[in-house]
């Protein structure tokens, strides 16, 4: 099978496209035949090895991972409620840059079966993450909702999603004219450009000084000392991502929590086996939304799975609003 490996972390151009052998699914595992996976930031990180979170202990030769769609080839021991030829999604940390992967079961969600596989990759990862940041906030009816990165693979489906839960302000920051005019037409009420210095001004003149009620955070590090400051009484800080590498947490001291804000971190895996029952439940209103137009997955690129350089390319140097995918080229 074709597969996108990497032998040393560097550039994009470190991304080989190789033939290996179809791995077979271990005991509670399935085998997916790939149709098509998503590029994340993090997964750019991943390649340059500046991926902060502790569960990322790669060793050569490298297959990314992300969010993939495709149908059950094969089923490993110990699997039961899923059936070969199913259409599935799963989010998986290796072996998604490749023709088939083997996942565990319990990662394995349904995907419609007339969904554009492209689309449906905002199933078993970005999407459950941006419904799930704003669970895990317990987003009210009316409340305002700032959204950092908004343009992104994320972002911009957590705009959608938010103004579908009732948010009644949502404040959008990007880092250019034509992204935030790309959040403006997905629905967000106020538009900031992140890359000015002034950037937290035009947050709390949004408020009237009143501050935020919930903060969706994907970048870290300053960026997310800013926001505890930005948000107002009994606000929620929620954060999910660390584009801004490194140190992406910086120190912050309970005092400045101590006017009734709070700072929590949401994770997938977490979400997936701890609250499973709720990951499922958004799981299901998520599909809704794709299919009745409430939310719209942007497709910025669809490119060949050979094509995996470029598609970093374009992410790393976050040219892209929504979503880059990679395809197989096997149709749904």
């Amino acid at each position: 099978m074709r597969t996108i490996r990497i032998h040393a972390f560097g550039a994009p151009e470190v991304m080989r496209v190789e033939e290996t052998p179809v791995p077979s699914p271990g005991p509670g595992q399935v085998l997916i035949a790939v149709e098509a996976v998503s590029v994340g930031f993090a997964q750019t990180q991943m390649r340059r090895d500046i991926f902060p979170a502790p569960m990322w202990k790669p060793t050569f030769p490298i297959v990314l991972g992300g969010d993939v769609v495709g149908t059950v080839a094969a089923l490993g021991e110990g699997v039961t409620g899923i059936r070969e030829g199913d259409r599935v999604g799963a989010f998986t940390l290796h072996g998604a840059y490749a023709e088939y992967v083997a996942v565990d079961a319990d990662t394995v969600l349904p995907v419609p079966a007339d969904m554009d596989a492209a689309q449906a990759t905002a199933l078993p990862g970005s999407g459950p993450i941006a419904m799930g940041t704003l669970a895990t906030a317990s987003l009210r009816q009316g409340e305002t909702v700032l959204v950092h990165a908004a343009s992104g693979g994320i972002g911009h489906l957590a705009v959608q999603a938010a103004r579908a839960a009732g948010a009644g302000r949502i404040i959008a920051t990007a880092g250019s004219a034509r992204k935030l005019d790309f959040v403006r037409e997905l629905g967000a009420d106020v538009l900031v450009d992140y890359s000015r210095d002034d950037w937290p001004d035009r947050v709390r003149e949004a408020t009237g000084g009143q501050g935020v009620d919930v903060i969706l955070d994907s970048v870290g590090g300053e960026v997310l000392r800013t926001g505890v400051g930005l948000l107002a009484p009994f606000g929620r800080l929620v954060f999910y991502g660390s584009s801004a590498g490194g140190r992406a947490v910086p120190g912050i001291s309970p005092m400045e929590l101590i006017g009734m804000r709070s700072l929590t971190c949401f994770a997938l895996g977490q979400w997936r086996t701890s609250r499973r029952q709720e990951y499922l439940d958004h799981h299901e209103k998520l599909v809704r939304y794709l299919t009745d137009g409430t939310v719209r997955h942007a497709i910025h690129s669809a490119l060949p799975l050979e094509e995996a350089a470029k598609a970093h390319g374009l992410v790393e140097t976050r040219a892209h609003t929504g979503r880059v995918v990679l395809l197989t080229g096997r149709a749904g």
